[in-house]
């Protein structure tokens, strides 16, 4: 249950974001920096911060509105979608400089969840088949030995 309340919480908050960044896009965008050209930036911005985050929010609500889905696999997209942010976020921070506090706080945030997301994946009580496609088989059974 623990993992579907995460995982609605991580759903709640990119549908908010959804929605803050597609009825604010030039509020939203400066906060990270973003500076929109007419038209053409606003919608690319609308499309990827608006619709590519509902869809995600969504997917990582699925769980809790429909019991008879398995958590685990979303809690793989999670980790799988923080994953890589985290690892486009580190790359960024060790090429560019001048962040703003925004940038910092959801670089802090995405870490958070991408070790949530594994920490859940870690503590299920599986076979272990879906924990493995992204937690190595030493981690996993360390894990549940503690």
């Amino acid at each position: 249950m623990a993992a579907r309340v995460f995982l609605a919480a991580v759903g709640t908050v990119y549908v908010a974001l959804a929605v803050w960044c597609s009825v604010a896009l030039d509020q939203t965008a400066k906060a990270v920096g973003f500076t929109l050209t007419p038209g053409s930036g606003q919608s690319e911005f609308l499309v990827v911060y608006g619709g590519l985050e509902l869809a995600l929010g969504l997917a990582f609500l699925m769980p809790l509105f429909r019991k008879q889905i398995d958590p685990r696999p979303t809690l793989q997209l999670c980790a799988l979608v923080h994953g890589c942010l985290v690892a486009f976020r580190s790359a960024s921070f060790a090429m560019f400089s001048g962040f703003a506090s925004t940038t910092i706080c959801l670089a802090a945030f995405v870490w958070l969840l991408f070790l949530t997301s594994l920490r859940f994946l870690s503590s299920t009580e599986s076979d272990g088949q879906y924990a493995h496609f992204l937690i190595p088989h030493s981690f996993h059974s360390r894990s549940r030995h503690q």
